[in-house]
């Protein structure tokens, strides 16, 4: 009467431990930036007024989606192992040879002063960006 079930010796334990978010933009490249601030302000983050930082990002992928999760994964990198997280983003995507993604991207930020929650990983579940009359969607879960 204990409730310990030996024919199946786990339960499912319910707790959050990801993260969704739904966003839409007008553009592709809108898509990608609102993404970044989307997830960054999902973090809690609060950045130190100076110094101010900048690096850059290039990646390619075959399809937009993993190049939005290389980016953000990008992005949680930064958090993670250098204490930086960015504010303003200056990119342009590209098709280049008409099969590979192409986005350069222009990272400004400061290191962090305080941060409520930590993305551990930028996940791939569900995630499919969707082409809709007002522009472009997408809903990306991370691993929190």
């Amino acid at each position: 009467g204990t409730g310990y079930n030996r024919i199946m010796p786990f339960e499912e334990l319910h707790h959050s431990a990801d993260w969704c978010i739904y966003v839409w933009s007008d553009s592709l490249i809108g898509l990608f930036t609102d993404s970044a601030i989307g997830m960054i302000a999902l973090t809690g983050v609060r950045l130190v007024e100076k110094p101010r930082v900048e690096h850059m990002f290039i990646a390619t992928a075959p399809d937009a989606e993993s190049l939005l999760v290389s980016f953000l994964s990008e992005l949680t990198y930064y958090i993670e192992q250098q204490r930086q997280a960015f504010d303003q983003f200056d990119m342009s995507l590209d098709l280049v040879d008409n099969q590979q993604y192409q986005l350069s991207v222009s990272l400004h930020g400061a290191p962090i002063l305080s941060i409520e929650k930590v993305i551990k990983a930028v996940t791939y579940h569900n995630l499919q960006i969707r082409e809709t009359a007002r522009g472009y969607e997408v809903e990306i879960v991370f691993d929190v």
